[in-house]
């Protein structure tokens, strides 16, 4: 009898959250979210697409220069993702809104890294090249950085990129939050300050959310009754209100809980007691000697029959 891949992991995943029962006291998962973080609240019924906020971002990160130009508009034709050369993009998308002329309303995201509160890629980084820092931002350290790259596994929203293209000292490239600016020069995020309709807006991330319900209270009918970002993946940095359902508009959809929470607790789990490794593997030797044993016997019945 084979073991399958699908039957293998769920051992592994049984084995593993009873280890963890038996050592959750020892193992409690604390969030590590900074309290008087700062943050950015989008509103989507702002945006007009004009990509001044892409500019500003290569300007300020001395980016490459894009292959079309900030003017040229027609780059909102195809959906567009950050990569190592470009930490932030403006899609387009149309949902159905109409004007009085029957003329369809498009909407306009940003998307960027959401420097999570409790960022899974921080904690998967084994060598603590990416941290989460006091002001909010998920900051990136080049000099302990190993390539592994499980940081770009373990993003929820797909952001990290590499620069597959360096071969000598590749880094993993994602928006910044303009650390240096904000926490060094006291400046906004170069996105937030060049935007001319204001649809970004900078500030601590308790008070963006305040912001952010008020609107929706004052205008029931112009917004939905949800921020993205307040309670996803445990809160981000990067906040929205829209007048569209977030789903229509490529957000991705993610649970509520950290994505740390049950990865570290059940490591956490198995590592806080030295005899804790030798039980799982001991488990795991068991039930692979079962299947074995129970091969074994099925060949030999194979050679029994005449």
């Amino acid at each position: 009898m084979d073991l399958s891949r699908r039957g293998f992991f769920k051992i592994m995943g049984a084995t593993g959250a009873g280890l963890a029962a038996t050592g959750q006291s020892a193992a409690a998962w604390e969030s590590r979210a900074p309290e008087d973080a700062y943050g950015c609240l989008v509103d989507l019924t702002r945006c007009i697409g004009c990509r001044k906020c892409e500019q500003a971002c290569q300007t300020v990160n001395g980016l490459p220069e894009p292959e079309q130009s900030f003017e040229d508009l027609t780059v909102l034709d195809r959906k567009r993702r950050p990569d190592e050369k470009i930490f932030t993009v403006v899609n387009r998308y149309y949902s159905g809104k109409i004007d009085e002329r029957d003329q369809l309303i498009p909407t306009f995201v940003k998307i960027q890294c959401m420097h999570c509160q409790d960022p899974a890629c921080a904690s998967a980084c084994i060598v603590g090249a990416l941290t989460k820092k006091e002001n909010g931002a998920v900051h990136y350290d080049a000099s302990k950085c190993i390539g592994c790259r499980y940081c770009m596994v373990a993003c929820p929203f797909e952001i990290p990129a590499y620069e597959y293209h360096n071969p000598i000292t590749p880094r993993v490239m994602k928006c910044t939050f303009c650390y240096e600016r904000v926490a060094e020069e006291g400046k906004l995020p170069g996105c937030a300050q060049i935007c001319p309709v204001e649809a970004i807006t900078f500030g601590k991330r308790a008070d963006l959310l305040a912001l952010g319900h008020q609107r929706i209270k004052d205008n029931p009918g112009r917004y939905i009754d949800h921020i993205y970002g307040e309670k996803e993946v445990g809160g981000t940095s990067w906040m929205y209100i829209s007048d569209r359902p977030f789903e229509e508009l490529g957000f991705i959809q993610v649970p509520e809980k950290p994505l740390p929470q049950l990865a570290e607790t059940i490591q956490h789990s198995l590592f806080s007691y030295l005899w804790s490794p030798i039980v799982l593997f001991g488990m795991l030797s068991g039930v692979m000697w079962g299947f074995r044993d129970k091969g074994d016997r099925h060949i030999d019945r194979e050679r029994e029959k005449p």
